[in-house]
Formats: structure tokens, sequence, C-alpha cells
């Protein structure tokens, strides 16, 4: 995004700052940011979006400049947020002064402009209003003496790769020849990708309807098409009619892997927020049980098959632990079960970019724990002849590769049929990062 002159109707470039910093500052204290969007003003919202998503990519360098400029973390983290926010767009305005091109969707402002909107965003708090003159000489500072900065953060991996240092590490051992590039792709903003809801129109229609709303889309996969540019769910025809969602080309996969036919009893263990399920039923008519324990995302698993109008007396939603089956009580075997386990969604760090810094080492050893005890729980209730399909959003072994050959230690009557394995984040078009493992249980 290159600078554009504010309209009088658009607020100030100060108070999108502000609102992205305090949504950073939820980050640094722990709170995911999709959380931290939601307590922004709905005009800043999109704004401080770009801003926040932009400073998260760029964590990293930020945090490591910032320790080099001021060695004593600020008592107020909002003021930690703001030099942060600072740095990382400072960074970005210089590379492209020096002739760099950054990646598509980058903000990028005049320096001075951004020096001086910082501080009215420092000023217009008084948490941060005594720091102001802290936030100006900072960000001067790293003006002045970026390329002696940048040469010793270059020696540091996490200022290098804007990943902890774990992740690195952890990337780096299980993709040797590909981990600087899959680091490297989580920096850059992903395609928008939608599903055609076949049961309502079919994709070469969809496109041509988009076309006539002078939004280009091309075809992908078997029901994706990837818009030139994003644009507001609300904004692109057939939201309402329920033509389409938004869903990822690796996401969509699942519906295809899974060997389905009309009629079946399928299990959508895991369900919200309901994309692969809709998918399911947009290709076949089942007798199909969404689950997942989190009420509140359940319920948006509800309000997108009404969307879509895929809600039907065949299909229940059932608030309940997939890990438990007593505690809800499955009375008949399933012909399929779709196994979208809880994971560190290492794979889908370019949408939602705060989730590496989130993360811990030791999450990585209680995710996979858990899928061991999801997936063990769940097979006894797939009937004999029937399809696991066991998938998470990672691209880390433990939670993909690893973690489906210890399945089959404990269960060697299983059969892995052919699936994907795991799918790597690349290219502009690619899908996020994904693993597929198909199991059948004998006749």
């Amino acid at each position: 995004m290159s600078f554009v002159p504010e309209s009088p109707q658009s607020p100030a470039l100060s108070a999108q700052m502000l609102a992205a910093a305090r949504a950073i500052r939820a980050v640094l204290g722990g709170q995911s940011l999709s959380d931290a969007l939601e307590s922004a003003p709905a005009a800043l919202r999109p704004a401080a979006q770009a801003l926040s998503f932009h400073a998260m990519r760029r964590l990293g360098h930020a945090r490591a400049a910032r320790e080099q400029l001021v060695p004593r973390r600020p008592p107020e983290r909002l003021v930690e947020a703001l030099i942060l926010l600072g740095l990382s767009l400072l960074e970005a305005s210089l590379k492209q002064a020096e002739g760099e091109h950054p990646p598509p969707g980058t903000p990028i402002y005049p320096e001075h402009t951004l020096v001086h909107q910082l501080v009215e965003a420092a000023i217009a708090d008084r948490r941060t209003r005594p720091a102001k003159g802290l936030i100006n000489a900072v960000l001067r500072r790293y003006g002045r003496e970026r390329t002696t900065l940048n040469a010793t953060l270059r020696q540091q991996p996490e200022a290098e790769w804007n990943h902890p240092e774990w992740w690195i590490e952890t990337v780096r051992t299980a993709w040797p020849d590909s981990w600087q590039t899959i680091l490297a792709s989580a920096d850059r903003s992903p395609p928008m990708t939608l599903r055609a809801n076949r049961r309502r129109i079919d994709r070469h229609t969809l496109q041509a309807r988009l076309g006539e709303a002078g939004l280009d889309a091309r075809p992908a996969g078997e029901d994706g098409l990837i818009l030139d540019t994003p644009r507001p769910v609300r904004e692109i025809p057939g939201y309402t009619e329920g033509w389409w969602s938004v869903q990822d080309l690796s996401a969509q996969l699942a519906a295809r892997l899974l060997p389905l036919r009309d009629g079946m009893r399928v299990l959508d263990a895991c369900a919200a927020p309901g994309g692969k399920t809709a998918h399911l039923l947009e290709r076949h008519a089942l007798r199909l049980t969404a689950l997942d324990s989190d009420a509140q995302r359940l319920g948006r698993v509800a309000e997108n098959l009404q969307r879509l109008g895929l809600a039907s007396p065949d299909v229940s939603l059932r608030h309940a632990d997939a890990a438990r089956p007593a505690d809800w009580r499955a009375t008949q075997p399933y012909d399929a079960i779709l196994a979208d386990v809880p994971c560190t969604a290492s794979g889908v760090v370019r949408r939602h970019p705060d989730i590496r810094w989130l993360r811990r080492a030791d999450d990585l050893t209680r995710t996979a724990a858990l899928q061991a005890h999801i997936v063990d729980a769940l097979w006894p209730l797939l009937a004999p002849g029937g399809h696991l399909l066991y998938a998470t959003c990672s691209i880390f072994p433990q939670e993909g590769e690893t973690q489906i050959r210890a399945f089959l230690d404990r269960h060697p009557q299983a059969q892995r049929l052919p699936a994907p394995g795991h799918i790597l984040p690349a290219g502009p078009d690619g899908g996020d990062g994904f693993f597929y493992a198909l199991l059948r249980k004998p006749a």
C-alpha cells in the first residue's frame, strides 16, 4: 500500500496507528490479534488490521532493533507497541526509498509523515503522552543508524527471519532444503480464495458475476477462485445469496480426499468454523454430525450453513469434546470421519501472523498429545470399511507424518491410503501449509 493522503472522511493516520498499537500490546500480553482487533472501533478496524499484521510480520526485527536502541523495555506496554509499530513501518519505508520493492499490501508512508503521526498517536493517549519524546528519538535514531544496526541484527535468527528461534529450528530440522522459503512465505499476505457453492452456482458463472462487478478472479483447484485483489466479504457479489465461501486451496482438498457417497453417515469432528463441513455438504447429501467443543464457534457453523442453504434435518450440530465420545453417546458407527484436529496452526501464519509469537515450544508437545488422544477416541466410532481423514493446518511433522506413523504403530490393522501428506506454503497463489492422511478400517 503506497501513501495516500487522507480524505476528510477517513480517520486520522495517528488514530489508526494508536488502534494498531493497542492490538499489538494485546498480543504482547498473550491475546490473539483477531480478538484484540474486535475491540477496535469499526471505522478504524481495517486500517488497524493492516498495520498490526505488518508489525507482526516484522516483529522479530523490530523487537531486536528496539533492544539495541532502548535496552530497557518501556514499562508501559503501549509505548513499546508504538515503538515496535514505528520501527516495522519505518524499515519498510526506508527500504522502498532505497529502491527495494516491499511485498504487496505493505503499508508505506514518507518517513517524516510516519514519525510525526506516531508522535501524534502517543499524544492522544495519556499513558503514552509522556513518552512522545522517546518515541520520536528512537525512530529518528533508527533512520540515521539503520545500516549499522541492521548489520548487527542480521546475526540474530529471530531478527533475520521474524520467527521465534525455537520455531526457526523446528522448521529447519523438518525441511532442511526449503526452510528459508517456508519462513519467508509467512511474511507475505496470502491470496483471497473463494469456494463456489456448487449447490447454488457453478464456478464459471460465479467468475462471470464477479467480473461484471469489476472483480477479476482466476480458477484454482476444483471449486476455487483466487481474487486478484482481496475485498471485504460483504463487498463481493453473492455473499448474502450463499454463492461462495472464503476457503484456502489447501483446506478445499479435504472434501475431495474423503471418499463419500450420498446418504452416508459422516462425523465432522472439531468442525468449527464450518468451512469443511459446508464443503462436504455442497458435494454430497449426507447424514452429518458437526461436533465442536467451543459453543461460540459452533454457532458460526450454524450461521454458515444457514447462509449457504445447507441446513437440514439430516445435519446436526453437537457441542461436545471429540476426545470424549462417551459424553455425546454416538449410537451408530460412521461411514466416514473428518478429524481436523487442533494444532499449532503453523501452516497458516501468513493469515494469522501473531500465531508465531503466541506459541511456545512446549505447545507442540501438548497439541501432538491431544491429537493422538482425539484420533484414538474417534477410531472405534468408524464403521468397518469406513474412512478417516486426518487433517491439520500445520507444517510441523510432530503434528503430521510423525503423528500418523505413531497411530499406525498403535493400530496396525489400519490401512493408509494415498493422500498429499505435508503441503508446504509456497508462491503467491499457493495454499496454506497443511497435512492430510487418509486411513481405512478393514471391512
